[in-house]
């Protein structure tokens, strides 16, 4: 990761200055062109590269600060990378009572995140927090992707893995570490 807490990704510059310009074709450089530009950077790459975010200031009439609140106010817009798989973890009322996070801890052990990562290094899997699944009968749940699994304890989390696709990260269950 770098110096900001992104994971390093290549992006071919001129690729990217190719994206902006066509961009600042499209919409123009003034103030009301910052959401459309940043849509298409979030489209292109799957989240807002820093680089993306620089040219986009320099190029144009809005400021670093005015591109940085927009980025962060909207929620469909990521500052990091995503992982191939999203994995999101019940903390609503029912999975916390039922110890939602033991399993999100023994998960990002299990996917060896350190405390203010939410991606794995190898861009396999995000983690998510969310406030319900919808599942309350099977707390505590997460999904991988679309796929639903209840009633999870921490030991139960790598034999998920097991029987689903291994983190590239790690082949060791949590208590390995």
């Amino acid at each position: 990761m770098d110096t900001h807490g992104q994971h390093m990704a290549s992006i071919d510059p001129v690729k990217l200055q190719n994206l902006i310009t066509q961009g600042l074709q499209r919409y123009g450089g003034q103030a009301d062109a910052c959401l459309p530009l940043l849509q298409l950077l979030q489209e292109e790459y799957g989240y807002l590269p820093l680089e993306g975010l620089r040219l986009i200031a320099e190029q144009t009439q809005i400021s670093g600060r005015q591109i940085y609140g927009v980025a962060t106010f909207y929620a469909q817009f990521r500052l990091m990378p995503e992982g191939k798989h999203r994995i999101k973890v019940c903390h609503g009322t029912a999975c916390h009572v039922r110890h939602a996070q033991q399993v999100t801890l023994a998960l990002r052990k299990l996917l060896n995140l350190a405390d203010e990562e939410n991606t794995t290094q190898d861009l396999e899997y995000t983690v998510e927090e969310v406030a319900c699944l919808g599942c309350c009968s099977m707390a505590p749940v997460m999904s991988i992707d679309q796929k639903v699994y209840g009633n999870l304890t921490p030991m139960a989390l790598s034999k998920i893995f097991n029987q689903t696709a291994t983190p590239n990260t790690t082949k060791t269950t949590p208590g390995d570490h």
